[in-house]
């Protein structure tokens, strides 16, 4: 309640310290919960910077990193009650708001990094992006988060290896059948607390992208990462409806142009910043296992028995599935992108 209380009012804090900028200026509060450093954060600053380059200075978006204004789940929460404007969260935050998120933590269904980018920059992913209207939360891009693989403090190269390990999983109801598929014991520990818990052995591994192993620091207790590349959950930048309706066209026209611009920029500095993971991985010792991917996807087909009498995610799953065979295989990762600034993408 206390923490409720500090967010709410350093919120109104917030806005009230814009009442004195001009009143044909608009303000748009945009917080998230990752560091200056990540790439999510670097987009977002290149977004307030075209943004207010289109307008000439009439729209702005004033930026809160580090979750000083709450985590993901309470900023979801502010954007639904219109006391934040903007925000960025992992699609499997959304799971609890926005029943078609889920699919994006079912494993493997993505055949790769271009199926999924084809699906979040094309009518599918701008379908979903929209489905969270009714709950006052508009999806406006999707963000590369990379794939997720296993660390662990044993070598992982075939399902089987899992057998027994207590790995850390998000409280999702997908990741606990992923880990039992391949019989793992999933245990629900917060990213806060991972560190200790892979220290004292209370988990034997994780699963998490490249730039959070190694930013982590959780090589430090895991000297194996697997790259099996489970699944590709993305971030979400999101707008309050609330906020979206005060909007005129034109400033939804510079926002929107700012946005697609900005996934560029950010799909770039992922690449750079899952690169250099890797590599100073690497020179900490940890052993870097590429396996055979497929033993993995054999295992975890059952996962998608959870979601079979849901007509409508049993839907959507197979259109996902038949969208990999449209993805021409020579796209790099910010062509798709790229094409889709020339799209427009209805915010009404």
């Amino acid at each position: 309640m206390n923490k409720q209380i500090i967010v709410s009012l350093l919120v109104l804090m917030i806005f009230a310290g814009g009442c004195g900028l001009k009143s044909d200026v608009r303000v748009l509060k945009l917080g998230h919960s990752l560091d200056t450093k990540h790439s999510v954060h670097i987009a977002m600053e290149f977004m307030a910077t075209r943004v207010d380059e289109l307008s000439d200075g009439k729209l702005k978006i004033d930026i809160y990193p580090n979750g000083v204004l709450g985590s993901e789940r309470e900023s979801l929460e502010l954007l639904q009650l219109g006391s934040l404007d903007i925000t960025k969260v992992s699609a499997a935050a959304l799971e609890g708001f926005v029943e078609e998120y889920k699919v994006f933590g079912l494993p493997y269904i993505f055949a790769d990094q271009q199926h999924a980018f084809s699906v979040m920059d094309g009518p599918l992913g701008k379908e979903i992006l929209s489905k969270g209207k009714k709950y006052w939360l508009q999806g406006l891009c999707f963000y590369d988060a990379g794939a997720r693989s296993f660390y662990t403090s044993r070598p992982i190269r075939k399902p089987e290896d899992l057998s027994g390990l207590k790995m850390r999983v998000m409280p999702s109801i997908t990741s606990f059948a992923m880990i039992r598929a391949m019989g793992g014991s999933p245990t629900p520990i917060s990213w806060g607390e991972l560190y200790t818990a892979l220290q004292g052995k209370v988990v034997d591994g994780a699963e998490n992208n490249p730039p959070s192993f190694y930013l982590s620091h959780h090589y430090e207790v895991c000297d194996y990462y697997t790259l099996n590349e489970h699944t590709r959950i993305p971030d979400v930048l999101l707008m309050s409806t609330h906020a979206l309706k005060k909007m005129n066209e034109q400033e939804k026209e510079w926002l929107m142009q700012a946005v697609r611009e900005s996934v560029v920029v950010q799909r770039k500095e992922w690449m750079k910043s899952e690169k250099e993971a890797l590599e100073a991985l690497e020179k900490e010792g940890v052993e870097i296992i590429i396996p055979d991917k497929q033993p993995f996807r054999d295992a975890v087909q059952s996962v998608y028995d959870l979601y079979k009498d849901n007509e409508e995610l049993s839907a959507l799953i197979e259109r996902i599935r038949a969208a990999e065979n449209q993805t021409p295989a020579t796209r790099d990762s910010s062509s798709v992108a790229e094409e889709n600034e020339e799209k427009s993408q209805n915010l009404n």
